[in-house]
């Protein structure tokens, strides 16, 4: 069986599909993953076959609609998620082309989209084939798949479609607990942290004498001078604090904080001698700490990432951590927030209820046998 997995414009998407993907492809399965440009070397990296689906700079569709006007993230959740499709939507207008262009020549038998990659439902529509979503995260799209459905009007007009397909089997990784009341059925997966790797140094997988805290800058996330005053905050709590950012940003910090430890520090590696995880509201690294069972603070500082919201809400909810809105978002907050995470034994129990949650759901490799009887 051929099967083509289609990513979006940042490495935690390809991350995200990438248990799956191997799973099939060990599983003796033809696999290819097709994603923007940027992040084919992430897909190579993996040992998975890269297509490139667009050449176009990622930001273009988030900040210029299809006639190339600028266009502004909205202030308010609702809205925000609307835009989210929206640019999603305009990334996969550009990425069906080429799509087809490949599809010609090596026809899959099944295609598996991230939960936002919208060119993977109007690919197998056109190509007669089973179309299945995978969640790459927590991220809900109630809010978003409309926003898409709008951008993506022309294409579906062509098609001769009201909206847009449903799955034929959506592929879920989110703990139970953590599902929202109208969440679709869906076969479960065991969600399993990937991410870029380094050579790992001691510290990494060890503890110290002092609890540690995991701040993750993210590429796309904290601004510098707020990360650094948010890691002078933490660290006046008593705490080790570990910066795990891109080298650009990381190398500015220890410029100009003696002895912190910053870096492309590998997640999987450092977060289980964490006691706290501090993040940009990213799906993947919110996951890692949920998979090892040790509570989060989130840290929103665009609405644009809203579409992570509510399920951040819910890991608030449940008591396994806290989250912090773009107008919430001061030094002193966050510093409070640590202190009330690493004060209270509550997160970590709670944070290692969803840890079992995950550790109990199917295999991806259980999950290829769905895939295949999609297919029989």
């Amino acid at each position: 069986m051929k099967i083509l997995f289609l990513g979006a414009g940042s490495a935690a998407t390809v991350y995200g599909l990438t248990p799956l993907a191997t799973a099939a492809r060990n599983a003796g399965h033809q696999v290819i993953m097709a994603a923007p440009r940027n992040v084919l070397p992430d897909i190579a990296a993996l040992g998975i076959t890269p297509f490139s689906a667009t050449s176009t700079p990622i930001p273009h569709f988030r900040t210029k609609d299809r006639a190339g006007n600028p266009v502004t993230v909205p202030d308010n959740a609702v809205e925000g998620r609307l835009f989210t499709g929206r640019w999603f939507g305009r990334l996969a207008a550009a990425s069906l082309e080429p799509l087809l262009g490949l599809a010609e020549d090596w026809r899959p038998d099944l295609v598996v989209g991230g939960t936002l990659t919208y060119a993977a439902p109007l690919l197998a529509h056109r190509l007669g084939v089973p179309y299945v979503r995978q969640a790459w995260d927590g991220k809900d799209f109630d809010g978003i798949d409309p926003g898409a459905g709008e951008e993506l009007r022309p294409e579906l007009d062509e098609l001769g479609l009201a909206r847009l397909p449903d799955p034929d089997l959506f592929v879920d990784i989110s703990p139970p607990s953590l599902r929202p009341p109208n969440a679709l059925p869906a076969q479960m997966m065991r969600w399993t942290p990937v991410n870029q790797q380094r050579e790992v140094e001691p510290w990494m997988y060890t503890r110290g004498e002092q609890r540690r805290v995991c701040v993750t800058g993210g590429s796309r996330g904290l601004n510098f001078d707020f990360l650094k005053d948010m890691v002078e905050k933490v660290s006046a709590l008593g705490v080790e604090v570990v910066v795990a950012a891109p080298e650009e940003l990381a190398a500015k910090l220890r410029d100009e904080l003696d002895g912190v430890r910053a870096g492309w520090i590998p997640l999987d590696v450092v977060a289980p001698t964490s006691d706290l995880i501090v993040h940009h509201s990213g799906g993947a690294t919110s996951l890692t700490a949920l998979h090892f069972g040790v509570p989060q603070l989130s840290v929103m500082e665009s609405q644009d990432n809203a579409s992570h919201g509510a399920a951040l809400d819910r890991i608030a909810d449940f008591g396994a951590g806290l989250s912090l809105q773009p107008g919430e978002l001061t030094t002193d907050r966050v510093g409070a927030a640590c202190r009330e995470l690493l004060g209270d034994p509550s997160y970590t129990r709670q944070s290692q209820i969803l840890a079992q949650e995950m550790a109990s759901l199917p295999l991806p490799s259980e999950v290829v046998v769905a895939l295949e009887k999609l297919t029989a």
